[in-house]
């Protein structure tokens, strides 16, 4: 058996016998078969992620499963983000608001979690971080008042899911139809990408490559998908979005400096929201926020409840847990002087820090 299939874990829940084995390509369509079922699954536990991490960042990816007489009954994605200005950690999963384990019960996930604590120890890591949505290990450090997702069922109405935005946010996108703004769907990001990069600079943060999204566009496929707004054919607003079940996850958005004026951010989002109603989608998931930033309120505002995440940590050789997050406050100099970069330089210098921020 090769190395990239071996018994990692082996292990019982009940009577039979589970092995815990690292992915291999002959498994990745076993792999999302069992994460397209998985009610604890997200997008983000896709095994395309695998080749995203490699083949965008150079990121080793340790994707490990759980199988019970030839079936998976439980998945561990892991990347390994490795770099001199933000340290060494393994990660479930390195650029996603979600992770950890996803399994058919708690035994199974054990015996994964356990799998990644000896890995973790084994490359001599800082730590291990677990991006869950609801606690699984109670005694790990754990972040657990500064993330939080937004998630929100969408009707089958249109109209009913214009009428649920609260009144001033409603307002605002009614501002954006009376500016003729319109939407329309992208086969790449040679529209996204620049505006998505100004956008980035604009806040101090570098920006992450254009290779990343194509990447993205080339793994997953209409899974992934680029809708940019425009106004008399200019565009000032654009997203990338994953679909995942009947899920959409707007998940990268920009806007020109004229998007503001003319409410391009607030009729971009509730062009999609429409778009995914008219699919038949059930629910809009507007990702992650920082608690307290203007993203948090920007999505309070459409009348999206927050729901606490909790990332928990194996510490190995670190001695506490990471605070790698523009709240810093030893970041402040850094994400001041970034806005002041000029664009061109920005866009070189970006991809080589942002590759370590997973």
């Amino acid at each position: 058996m090769s190395s990239a299939a071996r018994d990692i874990s082996p292990g019982m829940t009940g009577a039979r016998p589970v092995s815990v084995q690292r992915l291999d390509d002959s498994r990745t369509e076993d792999w999302d078969a069992f994460v397209e079922s998985c009610p604890e699954a997200s997008f983000f536990h896709r095994a395309g992620w695998r080749q995203v991490l490699r083949q965008a960042f150079g990121h080793d990816a340790y994707y490990l499963y759980a199988e019970a007489e030839g079936r998976i009954c439980g998945v561990l994605p892991l990347g390994h983000v490795k770099t001199r200005l933000f340290g060494n950690a393994l990660v479930s999963v390195p650029f996603c608001v979600y992770g950890g384990v996803a399994a058919d019960d708690e035994e199974v996930a054990r015996l994964l979690t356990q799998a990644a604590c000896t890995l973790a120890d084994e490359l001599g890591v800082d730590y291990l971080e677990l991006r869950n949505r609801r606690p699984r290990n109670p005694d790990w450090p754990r972040k657990d008042d500064l993330y939080v997702t937004f998630r929100k069922d969408i009707d089958p109405d249109v109209e009913k899911n214009m009428l649920a935005i609260p009144r001033k946010q409603r307002a605002m996108v009614r501002k954006g139809i009376k500016f003729e703004l319109q939407g329309e769907l992208d086969p790449g990001v040679e529209r996204f990408f620049p505006i998505y990069a100004d956008s980035v600079k604009r806040l101090g943060t570098p920006v992450f490559s254009r290779r990343y999204f194509e990447t993205l566009k080339q793994v997953f496929g209409d899974d992934c998908e680029v809708l940019t707004v425009s106004r008399d054919g200019e565009a000032v607003s654009s997203v990338l979005s994953f679909y995942f079940r009947d899920e959409v996850l707007p998940y990268y958005g920009g806007g020109t400096e004229q998007a503001r004026e003319v409410a391009g951010y607030d009729f971009l989002y509730w062009d999609l929201m429409r778009r995914a109603c008219e699919r038949g989608l059930r629910l809009f998931d507007y990702g992650r926020s920082k608690v307290g930033t203007g993203s948090f309120s920007f999505k309070k505002n459409w009348g999206f409840s927050p729901e606490p995440l909790h990332y928990e940590y194996y510490l190995v050789r670190a001695k506490q847990i990471p605070d790698i997050n523009p709240l810093n406050p030893k970041y402040r100099m850094f994400i001041a002087a970034w806005k002041r970069l000029p664009l061109p330089v920005a866009n070189l210098l970006g991809p080589m820090i942002s590759r370590g921020l997973g």
